[in-house]
């Protein structure tokens, strides 16, 4: 439904994306006043303390807007899972991959305007060994990769994942890995990596699980199975339009619940953050969440 008068509280993580909600955040507040939106705002110390903010928010009966990068949204989505809280989202992190998804401006004044006039839609969340996620939990590869990535300074977007990207395939050992669905359907491979997917893409545009819905209750499960690196590399950029899932060595399995081990002991990450070790069971949270979203 569309809401009438909407009262916001701002969650901010003033360090995405570079510093990009703190630079923003004068044009941001001045377009929300010429929208006529109540709002105050807070700055988050950790994203626990975002969690809070988020509950208190709820309690407030103000709408809690996640201005940050994609993990930002994630915890304040986990934190308002299964209640009557209400998330909103300013784009202001590196990759901003679920805005995207959800079709919302990834100028922060421009996604102004969603909050006044979006709607009101139940998404569905992941959730990892107790920790919730918005878009897509990955390992293997993608874990070095990630790592790489949030160490890197100076290069945002989509670039600083490519230039990881090249910086961890010379020194990749492939891994096995068991998948192992809730019905009873298991998977072992050798390869690069798992990604138990809630939304299409990750990475600053990478549409890792094109046909990935938030909205019909299941993981897309994305394998990527051994291949000499060469062929890794020239398969990497066709990940930007989802060509790659029609490759040879490249799998989509869906369902509702899968648990991941490996070879080696990897760290699961989502949203850009860590968020478990393996071995993990990740599941999706129907309809978890009430988010704002373009109409």
């Amino acid at each position: 439904m569309i809401c009438a008068v909407r009262r916001l509280a701002l969650i901010i993580n003033p360090v995405a994306g570079g510093g990009r909600p703190a630079r923003a955040l004068p044009d941001v507040l001045a377009a929300l006043r010429t929208r006529g939106l109540e709002h105050r705002f807070e700055y988050t110390k950790s994203l626990e303390h975002a969690r809070e903010l988020a509950l208190e928010a709820a309690a407030n009966g103000e709408v809690a807007v996640a201005f940050g990068g994609d993990g930002l949204i994630g915890a304040v989505a986990g934190a308002l899972k299964h209640s009557d809280g209400v998330v909103g989202v300013l784009p202001g992190g590196r990759g901003n991959d679920l805005c995207r998804a959800l079709g919302i401006p990834r100028r922060p004044v421009a996604a102004c305007a969603i909050l006044a006039s979006g709607v009101e839609r139940r998404l569905d969340l992941g959730d990892a060994g107790g920790r919730t996620f918005a878009g897509i939990a990955s390992c293997g590869f993608d874990s070095v990769v990630n790592q790489i990535a949030n160490e890197t300074r100076g290069v945002r977007g989509s670039p600083v994942y490519a230039l990881a990207l090249l910086r961890a395939l010379p020194r990749w050992e492939s891994a096995h890995f068991e998948v192992t669905f809730d019905d009873g359907r298991a998977r072992g491979f050798t390869g690069y990596s798992v990604a138990a997917a809630n939304s299409k893409q990750f990475g600053g545009g990478m549409l890792l699980a094109p046909d990935a819905s938030l909205t019909d209750g299941l993981l897309d499960v994305v394998i990527i199975e051994d291949m000499p690196k060469l062929r890794f590399l020239r398969l990497a950029p066709t990940v930007f339009s989802g060509r790659h899932v029609r490759q040879r060595g490249v799998d989509v399995l869906r369902g509702r619940e899968v648990h991941i081990s490996a070879s080696e002991s990897f760290v699961l990450y989502a949203d850009g953050e860590a968020i478990a070790e393996l071995p993990v069971t990740v599941r999706v949270l129907p309809g978890a969440v009430r988010m704002i979203v373009p109409a």
